[in-house]
Parts: structure tokens; sequence; C-alpha cells
């Protein structure tokens, strides 16, 4: 199996591509970080190849799918992601400018992309990954959170256009996860060991990647915040403002 994975370089890019390379497979490790990409393709001596791109930048975007023009994919996840925390009125334009661009305007352009050129094999399976916050809001960081909830909409919008062409739509919501991403975000005196381990979501990603299931809530924290968010929606978005929004101090972006 061949896969294509952005956000490669670091935590849970990091592990799924570790992990699809523990298991054999063949992988493009997209990421911006020049050298923890180097490091992938030393350590998998020539199962992972490397491809350094700004996804925050259009033309670096375009060129990268040029430059797929003769791959095939089997799995393509769409992992890249920034965030933004802080009072909406405290973080400049520029920077939600560019985690939109990150978090949506690259997988949605990546993903039709890919499709479009006939890059996907038969029976292949792209992957966007959403959060939880999709179900419970996310005060405190409301940008990312529409991003993440743009990217679970479009998912579900291109999915059978997208079977038509041999290619399946799996969304996953994570919540929490132990990354120094989560950390940098998170307000002061987060438990890091509430987070699910990235090894351990990777696994799980890619069983669920191998199945018909459309839409992954992985762990109890996801599966129950689903329930919280959908059953107790507006208690759902004030425990999320007393964990998250009230406890910020200086914005993070």
């Amino acid at each position: 199996m061949r896969a294509l994975i952005t956000g490669a370089a670091h935590g849970l890019g990091r592990a799924l591509t570790e992990e699809l390379l523990e298991q054999g497979h063949e992988v493009l490790a997209v990421d911006r970080d020049t050298e923890p990409l180097d490091d992938l393709a030393v350590k998998s001596r020539g199962a992972c190849s490397v491809q350094l791109v700004d996804l925050a930048n259009p033309n670096s975007l375009e060129r990268m799918l040029v430059g797929l023009w003769e791959q095939k994919f089997d799995l393509v996840i769409l992992n890249a992601g920034i965030s933004a925390s802080g009072k909406f009125e405290d973080i400049p334009s520029a920077a939600y400018a560019k985690l939109i661009a990150v978090n949506l305007q690259a997988p949605l352009v990546l993903a039709s992309g890919l499709v479009r050129r006939g890059a996907m094999n038969n029976k292949s399976k792209i992957v966007f990954i959403s959060s939880l916050s999709h179900a419970v809001g996310y005060p405190g960081a409301s940008v990312y959170a529409a991003t993440k909830d743009a990217i679970a909409t479009y998912a579900k919008s291109v999915r059978k256009p997208f079977r038509k062409h041999g290619v399946g739509v799996l969304t996953v919501f994570p919540g929490p996860i132990q990354t120094d991403h989560a950390d940098r975000y998170a307000p002061p005196g987060a438990k890091a060991s509430r987070r699910m381990e990235p090894e351990v979501l990777a696994k799980l990603i890619l069983k669920a990647s191998t199945g018909k299931t459309s839409e992954l809530y992985p762990g109890l924290t996801a599966y129950f915040g689903k329930l919280y968010g959908r059953f107790a929606p507006q208690m759902a978005t004030k425990s999320m403002r007393k964990a998250i929004y009230e406890k910020l101090e200086d914005p993070v972006y």
C-alpha cells in the first residue's frame, strides 16, 4: 500500500507515518519542517519519501499536486493543522487567514485535486481529520472549530461523488491528543495525561480506514463528547467555556 500523509513531521502525523512504515507500507510524508522529514526518510531506509510543502501557500500546494501527477495512492490522510487560541478580538486577522488556509483550504484542494487527477487507486480511502469540537464547540478557538466543522461538512458532501471514482471517505473527530501542538494551545494547568496518545489514535484511525465506517469518534472521551454535544448542546458549550475559554491567558497563534 502507498499512503500520503500531511503534517507528517510531528504529533499524530508522525505516529501515523511510523505505524504505516512499521506495517511495511510506503509513505509520502508531507510537511514544512525539513529536519524531522529527513529523519523519517533516513530511518525508513527508502520506504518513506518526503516532500517539503507549505500548505498555507497556494503556489506551494499547486506545485505539490503537479508533482503527484503520475503517482497513485491507496490511502491519503489529510492531517496537517494549526490553531489559534484566546479571545477572538485579540488574535490578528492574518493568523486566522493562515489557519483557514492550512486547516480548510489545503485539504479541500488536495482531496479534490487528487481525485480529479486520477491519483487515487480503486478502493482507496481519503481520511479527513476533523475535531471533537464539531460536536461540542470550542470557545477560545472559534476559527479553529469553524475550519474543523467545515471539513466535516465537506467530507459528508463529497462522500457519494468520490465513491463514483472508487474513493472512500472517512472523517475522524478526535478529542485532546498528547502532542506539543495541544500543549501549545491548551489553557494553563491542562493535564496532558488525560489526552489520548498519538500512537494509540494512529492505530485506531488506520484500523477504521480499512473498514466501511464513514465517521470515527475515537476513544471514550470522543464518543461521550459526541453524545454530550448532541443531547445537551448548551451544557456542552458551557462546560467547554469553563474548561478552556475562562482559563486562557495571552492569545497563542
